[in-house]
């Protein structure tokens, strides 16, 4: 296969087609595995995109959420892409070199997989200290807070990115492996540990609060997305970091399809928390939607003179 030293990860991307090579049919599973996965997150991220966008009351927390879908579905369409032209190639007689134009899609993937755990650090941070700090009045947070905070973190990727193309595709593998491990140092030194804390304090907080009143759906929302991160995400960074200080962990296949199942089980957690009451029921993906964003929204929104009749009653 053909490796660049400079994108260890580019085993799964890049592949030679100069020497006709049988059918791996292990490698041909688990791409048709990512390729079906990515197909049902690029529909569950859709249906998310469109509700938030333009079904559901815009709160702070659907800003984040918004974005983080944004985030997701970009990063499973590159990787459906990915799959599926991996699948033709093993598949193809011919020799057309399928993955010398995938090349470009390995800096998007790792905006997309950056975005994604920024996107999760400011969403555990922003509910854990509107909990903490929940004796303040409600017009002390800016109005357009949250859109600020998505666009420097979009801003921040970009830049990281950025900085790793200009050493990297200019064949400075040095100081290309630098700025690799620097950008994974930020992740694990700054941003997965504040996630981690800030979930936790959140768990500590809501069920010390003598609060009833409680959008308790949502944190269980938050509790899940972090956790599935962690499990399914983090192992992609990990993989990366330890490949470029010289160390094989297992092949990438796994940790790039663990990271797709990520980037689509967020959809269908909302549906799943929001559909579930004291009887579990399936309900519309709409009501559901608006079952885990609408206590939110009654905390949140104070002295709104907006009713909310956008929202579904809870049946």
């Amino acid at each position: 296969a053909i490796i660049p030293t400079y994108f260890p990860q580019g085993e799964l991307l890049l592949r030679s087609t100069a020497v006709a090579l049988p059918i791996d049919v292990p490698d041909v599973a688990m791409d048709g595995a990512t390729l079906l996965i990515c197909l049902c997150g690029l529909v569950g991220n859709g249906a998310v995109l469109w509700l938030l966008g333009c079904r559901i009351r815009r709160i702070p927390i659907t800003v984040y959420v918004l974005n983080l879908a944004v985030a997701d579905f970009t990063f499973l369409l590159l990787m459906l892409t990915s799959s599926l032209l991996y699948i033709l190639d093993s598949l193809s007689c011919n020799t057309f070199p399928f993955f010398a134009y995938l090349k470009s899609f390995l800096l998007p993937l790792l905006l997309t997989h950056n975005m994604g755990m920024y996107l999760l650090t400011a969403i555990s941070i922003e509910r854990c200290m509107s909990v903490i700090c929940s004796s303040s009045p409600c017009g002390h947070r800016p109005q357009h807070l949250s859109a600020v905070v998505c666009a420097l973190l979009w801003a921040l990727s970009i830049s990281v990115i950025a900085a790793v193309a200009v050493l990297c595709l200019s064949h400075q593998h040095d100081q290309c492996r630098l700025a690799l491990i620097s950008m994974y140092a930020l992740n694990f030194t700054v941003f997965a540990p504040s996630m981690v804390i800030s979930s936790i304090l959140l768990f500590i907080k809501v069920q010390c609060s003598s609060q009833q009143r409680q959008p308790r759906r949502l944190y269980i929302v938050i509790f899940l997305t972090v956790l599935f991160f962690l499990l399914f995400t983090l192992p992609l960074s990990i993989w990366n970091f330890v490949q470029h200080i010289n160390i094989s962990m297992g092949h990438s296949q796994v940790v790039f399809l663990l990271a797709c199942i990520n980037s689509s089980i967020n959809p269908f957690i909302y549906f799943l928390v929001g559909s579930c009451r004291r009887r579990c029921s399936l309900v519309s993906l709409q009501v559901a939607f608006r079952r885990v964003f609408e206590e939110l929204a009654d905390d949140t929104v104070c002295s709104d003179n907006a009713t909310m009749d956008t929202l579904s009653p809870v049946c």
